[in-house]
C-alpha cells in the first residue's frame, strides 16, 4: 500500500471541522475561543474516506521531539530533549526502513528546523527530499532593509526571527511564494510524476499554521475585516498571558491570522485531494493527516505553547487516516503520534521492529478488535509529565531543583537552555535548568472540564493518587535506558509521595 503522512505544525483540533461539525469555536470545548467557525471541507474529505480518531494525544513536544516520536516509534521526552536522530535511530527510522525495503520514500517540507543543528539529519533516510525556503528563522534573505523600515517595538523571543520573517514576507509576489502553497504544490507535482511507484511513501511536513502568522490578507479578512491594518501587530503571538503583551485588537487579529493559515492549508488540501482523485490513488493509499501539537489561543488566558502543563488545547490533537474501504467512521481508542511509525511500516509491507512504544493501528482501520493503550503519556524534557485515559488527566509537576535529570544521547541541541556534562555510561548530566512551571500538580475531569481550567487535585485526593500510581506504572513499563525511569520518578516527586 502507498503511504502518505501530512504533518502540519501547531494545528488546533477545534480548527478542523471534522471535529467541530462547523460550530462556532466558543461552543466547542473552550468558551475562551473566538466566536467564529473555521470550516475545513477538504480536510473533511479525508475524514469521509477513513477514520477520525477522537482521542489522539501528543507524546513528546514541541516540534522536533514530536518528529522523533514519529520517526522512531518511541517517546523521546523522558530521555532527551529537542535534537536530531541519535546513532541508534539511524537506519531504524521510518523512512530508512521503507527505503531499505526497496520502496521509494520522499520528504517535502518547509520546516527549517529539520535543517538546523538539532534536527539536521531527519531527511537522510529518504530516497529523495525537497526543501522550501523562507519559514521561521531560516537565513534565506540577506538584503539590506529599506531606509524607512522599522521593526516593531518588542522584547519578544522572536526578535532574532523578525529579520528573516519580514524579508521572506516582503518578497512575495504570487501565491506559490507562500511556503504553504509551495509545499503542497510540490507534493502534487511529485504525486503526478511518481504515483506509479509501488508502495511509495510521501511525507509532507508543513510548517503552517505555526507562526509567523502571515497568510494571504484576503483570508485574514474572513475573520477580521481589518486584515493586516492593526497598529503594533507583527507576525508572532507571544508565549505568555496575552493581556500582558497584547491589546484586545492585536489578540483578535492574531487569532484571525491563525485561523486564516488553517484555511490556507485547507484550500491546498483541495488541490491535493483532487490530484488523488484524478490519479485514482485512494484505493491503494493510506493517508495520515495530523499535527505535532496544538497551541493556546486564549485558553487559560494564554497564547502560544511551552509555558505550562500540556493542557487539552496543546495535547489533544486532530488525527485522521484516510484508507481504502474507509467509510467516515469515528474511533475513540487512545492513539498517539508514536503510532504513526508502526502503522506506516505495516501499511507499506515492512516489518515493524520490536521494543517500540507505538501501536500498529491497521486493525482498527479494518474494523478488527485492537486495544491500543490504557493511558497516553506526554510531556517536554525536564518539565511536567501528563497522563490521561481520555476521561481524567494528570499533569505531574517536577520538584523545584528538577533533579536527578540526565540526557540520554550523545547529540546536543541548539534549543537546549540547560547545560550538559560529559557523556559517560550512556548519558550526560543536565544542570542549569529548573523548569518549575507556574502551576502545581494538576488533576482534570476532562468530561466535565474539557479545557482543564479547574484543578481538582485537592478535591479528589484518592483519584490523584490513583492517577499517580498509573503514571509510575507507565514510566516503569517503557523500558527506558539506564536508570532513567527512577530518575524521572524522583524528579517528579512520585517516589517521595509513595504514590501507587
Amino acid at each position: 500500500m502507498n503511504t502518505i503522512v501530512i504533518l502540519c505544525d501547531t494545528l488546533r483540533r477545534d480548527h478542523v471541522s471534522a471535529y467541530t461539525g462547523g460550530k462556532p469555536l466558543n461552543q466547542c470545548w473552550s468558551a475562551e475561543a473566538p466566536e467564529w467557525s473555521v470550516l475545513t471541507p477538504n480536510i473533511d474529505r479525508l475524514a469521509e474516506r477513513g477514520t477520525v480518531f477522537t482521542q489522539c494525544y501528543l507524546g513528546s513536544t514541541p516540534c522536533m521531539p514530536a518528529r522523533r516520536d514519529i520517526y522512531t516509534g518511541k517517546y523521546e521526552f523522558l530521555t532527551r530533549g529537542w535534537g536530531s536522530l541519535e546513532e541508534e535511530d539511524v537506519g531504524q527510522d521510518l523512512p530508512s526502513l521503507i527505503s531499505q525495503a526497496g520502496k521509494v520514500s520522499y520528504l517535502i517540507t518547509d520546516h527549517a528546523h529539520l535543517w538546523r543543528r538539532g534536527g539536521e539529519n531527519y531527511h537522510t533516510g529518504y530516497t529523495g527530499f525537497d526543501f522550501v525556503r523562507g519559514t521561521t528563522e531560516d537565513p534565506f534573505h540577506t538584503d539590506p532593509e529599506p531606509d524607512d523600515f522599522t521593526y516593531p517595538a518588542t522584547d519578544s523571543k522572536y526578535m532574532e526571527m523578525l529579520p528573516h520573517w519580514s524579508k521572506s514576507i516582503r518578497v512575495r509576489t504570487d501565491e506559490l511564494e507562500w511556503p504553504t502553497a509551495a509545499v503542497f504544490d510540490k507534493a502534487i507535482t511529485w504525486l503526478e510524476k511518481n504515483h506509479t511507484h509501488e508502495d511509495f511513501h510521501l511525507h509532507v511536513d508543513c510548517f503552517s499554521p505555526h507562526e509567523p502568522f502571515d497568510p494571504p490578507e484576503d483570508l485574514v479578512k474572513l475573520f477580521d475585516p481589518k486584515g493586516y491594518n492593526v497598529d503594533g501587530w507583527w507576525h508572532g503571538m507571544e508565549y505568555a498571558k496575552w493581556e500582558d503583551r497584547m491589546t484586545p485588537e492585536q489578540f483578535n487579529n492574531g487569532r484571525a491570522r491563525y485561523a486564516a493559515k488553517v484555511i490556507h492549508i485547507d484550500r491546498w488540501m483541495e488541490k491535493l485531494c483532487d490530484t488523488m482523485d484524478r490519479l485514482d490513488l485512494w484505493d491503494d493509499t493510506m493517508l495520515i493527516f495530523t499535527t505535532d501539537h496544538g497551541t493556546f489561543n486564549g485558553d487559560h488566558g494564554r497564547t502560544g505553547k511551552l509555558q505550562t502543563h500540556q493542557f487539552d488545547a496543546n495535547s489533544h490533537l486532530p488525527f485522521i487516516i484516510a484508507h481504502p474501504g474507509g467509510t467516515g467512521k469515528r474511533c475513540d481508542q487512545l492513539v498517539q503520534l508514536v503510532d504513526i511509525y508502526a502503522t506506516t511500516l505495516a501499511a507499506a509491507g515492512c516489518d515493524v521492529p520490536e521494543g517500540i512504544h507505538g501501536v500498529n493501528l491497521l486493525p482498527l482501520l479494518q474494523d478488527e478488535p485492537l486495544h491500543t493503550r490504557d493511558f497516553a503519556i506526554a510531556g517536554m524534557f525536564g518539565d511536567s509529565v501528563t497522563l490521561t485515559d481520555g476521561d481524567w488527566a494528570l499533569h505531574q509537576a517536577n520538584r523545584e531543583e528538577n533533579q536527578p535529570l540526565n540526557w540520554y544521547g550523545k547529540r546536543g541541541s541548539f534549543q537546549l537552555t540547560s547545560r550538559l556534562g560529559d557523556y559517560q555510561n550512556g548519558c550526560r548530566p543536565v544542570s542549569g535548568t529548573a523548569r518549575k512551571g507556574p502551576d502545581p500538580t494538576w488533576l482534570s475531569d476532562k468530561n466535565q472540564d474539557p479545557s482543564e481550567l479547574d484543578n481538582l487535585a485537592e478535591e479528589y485526593p484518592e483519584k490523584l493518587k490513583e492517577m499517580q500510581g498509573h503514571l509510575i506504572e507507565k514510566i516503569n513499563g517503557l523500558n527506558l535506558p539506564g536508570s532513567c525511569a527512577q530518575e524521572q520518578l524522583e524528579r517528579l516527586e512520585l517516589v517521595s509521595q509513595g504514590a501507587g
